[in-house]
């Protein structure tokens, strides 16, 4: 290796030490078998339903035993859609899964960041506008930073109204109307209220680190009343509210009947769908554009053969209605886990700031803990048998960290009670140690004062001479 490496790798160890001295060090792991997982966002458990498994492995077999020089089958697709890598199994999945959501058209990405990144960077064009959720994924952070917008705004998370609280307590961020009001009076106004400025509204349908769901229909009819030339295009991801929200899974969107008032909608299938990619849903216009324009689309190898196939069976599965029980038992899990959680925190008067869980009832299958000592509960958790993890700053705000949990249809009420009965454990633990340290701190302090006080040596020294 060369000098110049070698200092390279100095610069970047260094930084590294830096993050592991705040605490925030990341690094890869794996699971260890028969963890229960209250972790993954595999929320229906789909890869796991015999019915799925055994439609998937049938498909594979039909493609390969009817492969031919020029469709080989299985592996590989080849190249870029534009290129070889486009099938008609991968445009006929997209017009099967738009008309399941209600969507004139949809174009696949390889993942649901793909497909956020590559809609925020060509979409809005020169002098535009983008107003985001302040808790808007990482994936449409990198997308805004590509993009051509000359404006990038974020608005108090879920606040829509200014009635609701202009700004939040912990950032000064500004409400959707404010901020919209704050762009129809700005150097550029004139535009916004004529309709020659476009504005995209980028929220979310659950928030992947509190669970908690976009108000949505608020959201619209504010974007409605302040831009009524209709230059304002929300686009919402559904990444972890698909197969989980609305009529068979259909999303927050279609739950709320607003397919025709919000302008694209980001699914992703490494969640609720158990398989991996994600899809731009959009009028047949922007699917087009997308093809022209979308990075992420074009200078990448396509879907594969497996992972088209996996995501069709999930979404055969699901159109059928065959998910129904899963979703209904997945319901009655959360209910249940967070009756439980919060009777744990009642009966031990815990200190909010060791042990917390919000008082409202859950509206997805995502349970923050709220704790001030998220790797040590996550830690003792998984020592019981029990995958669940700490998220922490810079993830989430510092002062809010938890231990996230992930409610899965083939999680049990047995499994439920276990967990929880492991958080009630930690927490007499922690308490007891508190109490023990405290103690000895105590009786460490009380022998110095008698030290202190009485005739030293050289004092006693002092008083014969």
């Amino acid at each position: 290796m060369s000098q110049k490496g070698n200092r390279l790798d100095e610069v970047l160890a260094s930084l590294l030490d830096r993050r592991l001295s705040r605490n925030q060090l990341r690094s890869l792991t794996t699971v260890p078998d028969g963890m229960v997982d209250f972790s993954s966002n595999a929320y229906l458990s789909l890869s796991s339903q015999p019915a799925v498994q055994q439609s998937f492995l049938a498909r594979l077999h039909t493609t390969a035993a009817n492969a031919t020089a020029t469709n080989p089958g299985l592996l590989g697709s080849g190249g870029s859609r534009l290129l070889d890598g486009n099938s008609s199994h991968a445009e006929s999945l997209e017009c099967n899964i738009a008309d399941f959501h209600r969507a004139q058209a949809g174009l696949l990405f390889n993942s649901a960041m793909d497909a956020n990144v590559g809609l925020f960077s060509c979409v809005p064009q020169p002098g535009d506008a983008i107003v985001y959720d302040e808790l808007i994924h990482a994936s449409v952070h990198d997308g805004m930073r590509l993009s051509r917008a000359s404006q990038r705004i974020p608005f108090a998370h879920s606040c829509v109204w200014q009635e609701h609280g202009s700004s939040t307590a912990t950032t000064g961020t500004k409400c959707l109307e404010a901020v919209l009001q704050s762009l129809l009076q700005g150097p550029d106004g004139s535009l916004c209220r004529s309709g020659e400025r476009n504005v995209f509204i980028a929220v979310e349908g659950i928030y992947s680190m509190d669970g908690d769901l976009a108000p949505l229909a608020e959201i619209v009819d504010c974007v409605e009343r302040y831009l009524p030339r209709g230059n304002g295009y929300i686009i919402v991801d559904e990444a972890h509210s698909t197969g989980v929200l609305g009529d068979r899974g259909r999303g927050l969107v279609c739950e709320l009947g607003l397919e025709d008032r919000v302008w694209a909608r980001v699914l992703g299938f490494g969640k609720a769908i158990g398989c991996t990619g994600g899809i731009v849903l959009c009028s047949s216009t922007t699917r087009a554009y997308l093809i022209n324009y979308a990075r992420t689309l074009i200078y990448t190898t396509a879907m594969a053969f497996p992972t088209l196939a996996s995501i069709e069976v999930a979404y055969n599965f699901i159109t059928a209605g065959l998910a129904e029980p899963l979703l209904k038992s997945l319901r009655f899990l959360v209910q249940e886990t967070h009756r439980l959680l919060l009777a744990l925190c009642a009966s031990n008067s815990a200190p909010a700031d060791l042990l917390r869980v919000n008082t409202e009832s859950p509206k997805s299958p995502i349970i923050p803990i709220f704790t001030s000592q998220p790797r040590n509960l996550a830690r003792y958790c998984q020592a019981r048998g029990f995958m669940v993890r700490p998220i922490v700053a810079p993830t989430v705000p510092k002062g809010r960290e938890r231990v996230r949990l992930c409610l899965h249809a083939g999680n049990t009420i047995a499994e439920v009670a276990g967990l929880v009965e492991a958080v009630g454990a930690w927490l007499a633990a922690w308490r007891a140690e508190t109490i023990s340290r405290e103690e000895t701190i105590g009786r460490e302090a009380r022998v110095e004062a008698r030290q202190s006080s009485a005739p030293g040596i050289a004092g006693t020294a002092k008083s014969k001479i």
